[in-house]
């Protein structure tokens, strides 16, 4: 049976992390007021999207990041929405913009992501980004991705050498991880809906992460014995309870490890955009120094 990796555990301790990291560079001289800003964009009305966008900015004053909410009508236009973004590029005390998706119909985010200045886009979906993402340049990376990323390493599965499966290949989860597991040498095939036996693909894969957004797509028998898998899809079934892409139960007494949905992915990917602001902010502002001793800081790696 196996190990359900708990992402809200691994989540607050990245949040600990991030709260002692800003705790001491405040402690150093001239930084004492040295603090973090992430500014949130919210359009529209749609109640999952204040969900997520109030447990980002309650997360934000826990570790010492100030949130900045802005709230726009959904009837706002592009070009009230492209103001706002450009008024944030230029506040030095914004140090990261956050564009909560969904928009409104009318809105193309593709356009509206693209006038985020690149080295604020703490959600790592410019074309800057995602480039240097393929380059294997340093930049800001997706934050499902890294939280993935992230709960692999807690499960102590090494990546290196290893068969990883991706189901789904949209630029926000899908893409930008294939590229990352890739950085660490696995062996990387993406599967999607034109995928052939797309279970024959699975069934010899080490690593398995889907991310479509449809219950039991995944079915349990397909998975390797000693797999390890992270779910990330998420869907409401009729009686309103939370699923993943996987049939959990089957699935678990094969795998040797497996995340849980809810509180698998999920709570990880908001941690990672406080890493990603953390990070934005110390190099915009701060002089480089070398990490504290023992702690290996370099970006969201060592969390």
């Amino acid at each position: 049976m196996g190990v359900v990796l708990d992402g809200k555990q691994y989540a607050r301790t990245v949040r600990q992390g991030l709260r002692e990291r800003i705790a001491r560079i405040r402690h150093q001289p001239g930084c004492h007021d040295w603090q973090p800003g992430l500014a949130t964009i919210l359009v529209g009305e749609d109640p999952a999207s204040h969900a997520y966008i109030s447990t980002k900015e309650k997360a934000c004053r826990e570790v010492g990041i100030v949130p900045f909410g802005h709230r726009l009508p959904p009837t706002a236009s592009v070009d009230e929405v492209g103001a706002l973004i450009g008024r944030l590029n230029a506040r030095p005390d914004v140090h990261g913009i956050l564009l909560q998706l969904p928009l409104p119909d009318h809105l193309e985010p593709a356009a509206l992501i693209e006038a985020i200045q690149p080295d604020k886009d703490v959600d790592g979906l410019h074309s800057v980004n995602q480039g240097r993402l393929l380059l294997g340049q340093a930049g800001l990376r997706p934050c499902t991705p890294l939280g993935v990323i992230h709960l692999i390493g807690q499960s102590g599965m090494a990546i290196e050498g290893k068969r990883a499966v991706v189901v789904g290949r949209s630029n926000l989860v899908g893409k930008p991880l294939a590229l990352l597991l890739l950085e660490r040498n696995a062996t990387v095939t993406t599967c999607h809906s034109h995928t052939a036996n797309i279970a024959d693909h699975i069934r010899q894969a080490d690593l398995v992460v889907t991310a479509v957004g449809q219950p039991n797509a995944i079915k349990g028998d397909w998975i390797k014995h000693g797999a390890c898998v992270i779910d990330v899809g998420i869907s409401r079934s009729p009686d309103g309870s939370l699923r993943g892409d996987v049939e959990f139960a089957i699935a678990k007494d094969r795998a040797a490890y497996i995340s849980p949905v809810p509180g698998g992915v999920g709570p990880l990917t908001v941690a990672m955009l406080l890493a990603n602001t953390v990070q934005t902010a110390e190099e915009q502002t701060l002089t480089p120094a070398p990490p504290p001793e023992g702690e290996g800081w370099k970006g969201i790696e060592v969390l």
